[in-house]
Order: structure tokens, then sequence, then C-alpha cells
């Protein structure tokens, strides 16, 4: 592969994403393959808007019914104390804009894990800004500075050239990944357990 200036790969993701959650192992096998090789670069996707009413009956039974499938079909491991433990909201805007913020710190990739982790692992919710800070600290970065860009005008600014920037791609939701190559962008199908598939694939293009 040649790494060239017009060639890079795009991972579009929700932090939140129970799919984005199980395609994580593979994603970063791949991820790894092109090291040096192809740019990568994040972008989160916005899966569900701010809200503060508590989540649906329905829609918390849809959910879980979508871990379990996860869970059968990939082997992930999800904890679902949360459901008993947390009281969910569908919004996962807050987590997103938290990965913006430690982008600008080299960090996204931590502060990715670090809410997967909380959400699925440890029945913690990201949807809280509470367990947002506290995920900051934990990568490292300084908490106060972190709560208050998290309501600054700037992150609202970026977070909405984000979205529009996702929704211009030629995604059908997430994860997506997407090849741009010599100014077009190829929508490269996800393979959740063989990323030497995908490998391929964003190969035939280069």
């Amino acid at each position: 592969m040649i790494n060239t200036p017009q060639s890079k790969l795009i991972y579009v993701h929700d932090p939140m994403c129970s799919w984005c959650w199980g395609y994580a192992p593979t994603w970063h096998a791949l991820e790894a393959a092109l090291v040096n090789k192809l740019p990568i670069e994040y972008r989160v996707g916005g899966l569900a808007a701010d809200t503060d009413l508590p989540m649906s009956q329905d829609m918390q039974l849809q959910l879980q019914a979508i871990w379990q499938k996860i869970s059968s079909q990939l082997g992930t491991e999800f904890n679902f104390d949360f459901w008993r433990d947390c009281q969910p909201r569908r919004s996962t805007y807050p987590s997103c804009r938290a990965a913006l913020i430690a982008r600008s710190f080299n960090k996204e990739p931590q502060m990715i894990a670090a809410i997967q982790q909380a959400y699925y692992l440890q029945a913690q919710n990201p949807s809280d800004e509470a367990v947002l800070i506290k995920l900051s600290e934990k990568i490292g970065l300084d908490p106060r500075l972190f709560a208050q860009q998290l309501h600054s005008n700037e992150l609202k600014r970026r977070f909405d050239d984000e979205l529009n920037y996702v929704r211009s791609l030629p995604i059908q939701g997430f994860p997506s990944l997407v090849l741009i190559h010599n100014n077009r962008a190829y929508p490269i199908a996800i393979n959740y357990t063989d990323w030497r598939q995908t490998l391929i694939e964003i190969q035939s293009y280069l």
C-alpha cells in the first residue's frame, strides 16, 4: 500500500454503540495492520441526541435484546447489571463530545475504550457527565478543564461540524468504514470477525 495525502480510512462510530463495542477487537486488529500504511481518522456519528428523559421500557428491552444478539454472535462481554443499577437515557451525544475533547489531547482511542468499558463491563452510565468527568481523569486529562470544555461553544461548533461531515459520507449506520482515495469516498464493508477480509477490500482500491 502507498501512503498518499489523498488516501485515508475513516472509522465512523459512536462510543455508546453496542455494535461498535462488538466490533472493537476486529477493528483494533485492522487498525494495527494499517499502521504506517494508511492514515486513519476517527469520527463520531452521534447515535442519540441529548435528553434528560428516562429511556422507555420498550427501548430498554430492545437494547438488551441487541446486547444478547451481539454476545451470541460475536462472544462480546456485556454486564447486564447496567439495566438494573442505572437509569438509562437514550443519549450518546455527551460521550461523543467527550471523545472530541480527548482527540484534542491525542487521547481519543483511550477515551473511547474507557467509555465502552465503563458502559458495557462496569455498569456505569456514560450519558451522565459525572461518569465522563471521572473517565477523563482516568485517562490522564484534567477533569476540571474537561468539565469546562464539555459545555463550551467551541466544542458545540466542532461537534456540529463533525455530525455534518459524517452525514455527508456514504454510511448506513455505526460502525462504518469509509476509504477516501483520490478525493472519492468508498464505503468499506464491515466484517465483524475477520479483519483480513476488510484489509483485502481496502487494498483493492489502492
